[in-house]
């Protein structure tokens, strides 16, 4: 058993750049498939079906997905493509400059209107094994907040663009692979700093704990600001299309965090558990935020309009 454990140590230690380099890129390479081939993966998963079949998205649909591509200012429109999705908002994936582009699903509420609210209230929505009644105070109050204005619906669908189109997807990707390297620089220094490159194994292996134990936190904090950062640069790139555009993406938290309250009351004790008071997700756990705040992410956007009337 000891002779094993040497052999593989000495092979470890022989040929760890390349088995470094290699798991960097195999963990990369897995958490940007789905973008590199958003059709067979992404859009799958989130395409909205009705009666066994697809649904096709609406022709007014397509028309504010290729306005909002033109108000962008996007050069190559053949590089994105929309299709109708399951939700309440937009969802993307891809890469705009590969083969396969980027993919953007629009839910059917997006079609609805004050006046025609058939894009929601045809839907069958159950929370807690029930189905929402839309006549309902509660079901009435739902239903309000998955109605977007045109300007709400362009600001929802521009901040996807713009995530993707600013490589959101592949930051956000590189952060385990980078962190799975620090890994290793973290265990080779520590044995330097403690002289135990030549020590007793016990030692050197409670070294590579400490180290990952560390790669994990790193990871945790900084999956964290890197998805912070490409939601608020998103959010600013979406809003600074127009001042429309800007209005559109207040109105839009305001919705998202009034549909959160609704659920919350809805959903009874895992509406607690799921949604803070103010309409914000609470953590996935204790060191992973995940979310960043819808009411921080809209008064960035409000922070934007002051600064824009005073200018």
């Amino acid at each position: 058993m000891a002779s094993n454990y040497l052999r593989y140590a000495v092979l470890l230690q022989k040929y760890r750049t390349p088995l470094l380099v290699a798991s960097c890129g195999g963990v990369f390479a897995a958490n940007m498939f789905y973008h590199v081939f958003p059709d067979v993966s992404y859009r799958r998963l989130y395409q909205a079906w009705s009666k066994g079949e697809p649904v096709a998205l609406s022709e007014k649909l397509e028309d504010v997905f290729q306005q909002v591509l033109k108000d962008y200012g996007i050069g190559s429109p053949k590089n994105f493509s929309a299709f109708a999705s399951f939700g309440f908002h937009p969802v993307g994936a891809g890469v705009p400059w590969l083969p396969a582009g980027a993919q953007i699903g629009i839910p059917a509420n997006f079609n609805s209107t004050p006046d025609d609210p058939s894009g929601i209230t045809d839907r069958t929505v159950y929370i807690n094994g029930k189905m929402v009644d839309w006549a309902s105070e509660g079901g009435a109050a739902l239903q309000q907040s998955l109605v977007f204005s045109p300007d709400a619906q362009r600001f929802a669908v521009a901040r996807e663009v713009a995530r993707l189109q600013s490589g959101g997807p592949a930051l956000s990707a590189a952060v385990a692979p980078l962190c799975l390297g620090g890994v290793w620089v973290y265990s080779v220094l520590m044995k330097q700093l403690f002289g135990l490159h030549g020590g007793p194994p016990l030692l050197r292996g409670g070294v590579n704990v400490v180290a990952l134990g560390v790669g994990a936190v790193s990871y945790f904090l900084s999956s964290d600001a890197v998805s912070q950062w490409v939601d608020r640069s998103s959010d600013r790139r979406a809003a600074g299309v127009s001042r429309d555009y800007a209005k559109g993406g207040v109105e839009f938290y305001d919705k998202i965090l009034s549909r959160n309250k609704t659920l919350r009351s809805l959903m009874g004790q895992k509406g607690e558990e799921m949604y803070a008071a103010s309409g914000n997700l609470f953590p996935a756990h204790i060191f992973q935020l995940k979310h960043t705040p819808y009411t921080s992410r809209r008064d960035g956007i409000l922070t934007l309009l002051r600064e824009e009337e005073k200018a």
